[in-house]
C-alpha cells in the first residue's frame, strides 16, 4: 500500500499516511502531483517498452497532451541484476533537475524522497502510482536493497534523466526503502 512518512531533517517521524486522498491532497500542497491510476494489464515481467507503452497509451497520451513531454522510457530492475548496487547508488544521493520527474509505476515499489523545506516527505510508489515531482526539488530515489520495479519515466528535455547533486549528507538520515516498505 503506498504511504507517505514526513520526517524532520535529523529523521525523526513527524507523521504518517495511508490513506490516498490525505496523501494527494499533502503533496498537492506542496506542487506535487500523486495519482492512482488503473495498472490492471496483464503484462509479463519482461514486457519491453513497446508493450508497455501500448498497454498505457490512453493515459500516457493524456499526460503527454497535458504536459507536453518529448520522450519516455520503460525502466525496470529486478534483484537479480548484477549492477543493481551500482543502480540503486545513482540516485541515493539528493539532486535536483531542471526538468520535473514524472514516474507511473507499472509493478512493483520504490521510494521517493522530496526534501521541502526544512521536512523530507517519504512517497513509497507501488503499483499504479503516478508522482510528478517539481523542477528544482531537491530529492533522491531508493528502489532498495532487493529492487523490483518497471516504470514509465517522462522526459520534457531531450537528454532525459540529468541530475544537479547538493553535496548534502541528508539522505544518510533518513530510513532506506527496505524500512519504509513495509510501514
Amino acid at each position: 500500500m503506498s504511504h507517505l512518512v514526513v520526517y524532520d531533517e535529523v529523521g525523526n517521524v513527524l507523521e504518517l499516511l495511508k490513506e490516498y486522498e490525505t496523501i494527494s491532497k499533502k503533496l498537492s500542497d506542496l506542487g506535487v502531483r500523486f495519482e492512482r491510476w488503473k495498472a490492471d494489464n496483464e503484462l509479463s515481467w519482461d514486457a519491453g517498452q513497446e508493450e508497455v507503452v501500448k498497454a498505457y497509451k490512453e493515459d500516457i497520451d493524456r499526460i503527454i497532451g497535458e504536459f507536453g513531454f518529448k520522450s519516455l522510457d520503460v525502466v525496470s530492475l529486478t534483484p537479480e541484476n548484477p549492477k543493481k548496487d551500482e543502480l540503486r547508488n545513482m540516485f541515493l544521493k539528493e539532486h535536483t533537475h531542471s526538468d520535473f520527474e514524472v514516474r507511473f509505476f507499472v509493478d512493483g515499489s520504490g521510494t521517493f524522497y522530496l526534501h521541502i523545506d526544512d521536512k523530507v516527505y517519504v512517497v513509497f510508489c507501488e503499483k499504479g502510482d503516478f508522482i510528478s515531482v517539481p523542477a528544482n526539488t531537491k530529492h533522491w530515489f531508493d528502489m532498495g536493497s532487493k529492487p523490483f520495479f518497471k516504470a514509465i519515466r517522462f522526459f520534457l528535455i531531450p537528454d532525459g534523466w540529468v541530475a544537479q547533486f547538493t553535496d548534502s549528507d541528508i539522505s544518510t538520515k533518513i530510513p532506506e526503502h527496505d524500512e519504509i516498505a513495509i510501514l
